[in-house]
């Protein structure tokens, strides 16, 4: 349990982890913060942390509560101040990038955890069952039903290139 150790691991883990970060919420920015709190609270942890079968299952987790939270204060503060701009910082994503994530935004967030693990972290149905405590024909179920949620959100049938199982995550930009 040294500070080596945890280095090690942050940078084994880091680059996965924003990539699911980008994949849940859409935004660099966001992602960056939520991988940041999530890397903090492992640190605060990781006594315990490093005995886990899968602490980066862990991170995933963490990311993904405090993702939730940020989509609900989001809808909260939006309810009350309208739309906010959001400053121009970095270049304009592609139009397949902006289409996918409104539609990610409009499918539950159970379909869109799995299909973030699925598609950009090449997890297993098998893995994701084990990370989200859920059986793999639930995991199945759920693929299904965000590929179908998404291809209505996107106003395309199944064969839609974006919508064709893009396993890297650089083609998002």
């Amino acid at each position: 349990m040294s500070a080596d150790d945890f280095d090690e691991f942050y940078r084994d883990t880091s680059q996965r982890l924003l990539r699911y970060a980008y994949g849940l919420t859409g935004d660099a920015g966001d992602a960056q913060d939520l991988v940041q709190e999530a890397y903090a609270r492992a640190w605060q942890r990781w006594g315990r942390l490093i005995r886990y079968d899968d602490p980066e299952s862990w991170l995933r987790t963490v990311v993904s509560r405090l993702s939730t939270d940020r989509w609900r204060r989001l809808r909260v503060r939006r309810a009350k101040a309208g739309s906010v701009a959001q400053p121009a910082t970095a270049p304009a994503p592609s139009e397949d990038t902006v289409l996918l994530v409104r539609a990610m935004r409009r499918i539950p967030p159970a379909h869109r955890r799995v299909l973030v693990l699925h598609y950009l972290l090449d997890r297993s149905v098998a893995e994701i069952a084990v990370e989200t405590g859920a059986s793999t024909g639930t995991v199945k179920s759920w693929l299904s039903r965000g590929r179908a949620g998404l291809a209505a959100a996107i106003g395309a049938d199944d064969s839609s290139p974006l919508l064709e199982g893009d396993r890297h995550a650089g083609r998002l930009g």
